[in-house]
């Protein structure tokens, strides 16, 4: 039987967000961590992601998740531990079941290292469940994914983007490919460095992004940024264009574009006028690049729905399935 508290998690690149059935989602946190000494975590979260770029030797701060995997299980146990406190403010949360979204083209242990974090940090688990990232996505979108009709998923997120096809409350046909957010941040990073000579931060680089960034040819808009020149090694600033940033950015995009039109080219013909009906369905945090909606419609022909809660898709996915155990039983599976 399924018990009576349900947790789940998403954990992104950029962020990790922990929903609690029943209470809705309970914390929303950057995915960093801040290590004293190799030892001891002084600092998670969001707090941790303001000491990006600022904290002397002793102090490591880091992002655990990289291109949508683990990439250190025992900084993500540590970190994970500090946001289930924060998230239930201390109290120990008993025999719980955990719902966990993972991407789908990963290998089985890079699968695996989801629930070993979530086994190895302080939760007191009773059952850990997996859902495939697309399917909690599109339930987060307010799609039904459980009968015939084929859907078409495109997340944007920090690192990857996954394209999926859905149906029967699986993934018919999946495409993982490594552009995102943070790619598109470090493209703008390198477009200013080489034409102002001047180093810009990451946060600096994202801030451009959102301000900037779009996926048509844009308009004359111009902000300014501070960085530090190269040549003199002296705090400066530049003058940086819409029209910079699409350039910067227009090759990743395309990749993109392309990926969807390959997923289309292999997709069966029955999900395909499925998919003609309803359109792509587009979510992630990079889904709110400006003109994204035109740029897709324009480049296949389809109709495109751009999510109203982009970024908490997923979550909301999972929070939909932690409050519906026949769902739960349709779309997710044990692992342990």
């Amino acid at each position: 039987m399924l018990g009576r508290k349900i947790i789940g998690i998403d954990f992104g690149t950029s962020e990790v967000k922990i929903y609690r059935k029943g209470a809705g989602v309970v914390l929303k946190e950057k995915n960093v961590v801040a290590i004293k000494n190799r030892k001891k975590v002084i600092a998670s979260g969001n707090f941790a992601y303001d000491m990006l770029g600022k904290s002397p030797e002793e102090i490591e701060v880091s992002m655990p998740i990289q291109n949508g995997v683990i990439a250190d299980v025992g900084k993500m146990q540590m970190l994970l531990s500090t946001f289930i406190e924060k998230a239930f403010n201390g109290k120990k949360i008993k025999n719980a079941d955990y719902l966990v979204a993972v991407p789908t083209d990963i290998t089985e242990v890079e699968k695996r290292a989801f629930c070993d974090v979530i086994q190895r940090s302080n939760a007191k688990v009773r059952n850990i469940f997996m859902v495939d990232k697309p399917v909690s996505a599109a339930l987060g979108m307010e799609i039904d994914v459980t009968g015939t009709r084929g859907v078409l998923t495109v997340d944007i997120g920090a690192d990857t983007t996954e394209i999926a096809i859905i149906s029967l409350g699986g993934i018919v046909l999946s495409k993982l490919i490594p552009v995102g957010g943070y790619k598109f941040d470090s493209l703008i990073q390198s477009a200013i460095r080489k034409k102002y000579n001047l180093i810009v931060g990451d946060k600096t680089a994202e801030n451009v992004k959102i301000s900037l960034a779009s996926a048509v040819e844009p308009g004359e808009e111009v902000i300014r940024v501070f960085g530090r020149d190269v040549l003199s090694g002296l705090p400066s600033e530049a003058m940086v264009s819409t029209e910079m940033i699409y350039e910067a950015i227009n090759e990743q995009l395309t990749s993109v574009l392309s990926a969807i039109r390959v997923i289309l080219e292999r997709t069966p013909p029955e999900i395909s006028a499925d998919i003609i009906r309803s359109g792509i369905y587009v979510t992630g945090g990079s889904a709110m690049i400006k003109n994204l909606k035109e740029c897709i419609e324009a480049e296949t022909n389809l109709k495109v729905n751009i999510a109203d809660d982009a970024e908490y898709s997923v979550i909301n996915g999972v929070g939909k399935i932690s409050e519906d155990y026949k769902l739960l039983k349709q779309v997710a599976h044990a692992v342990r």
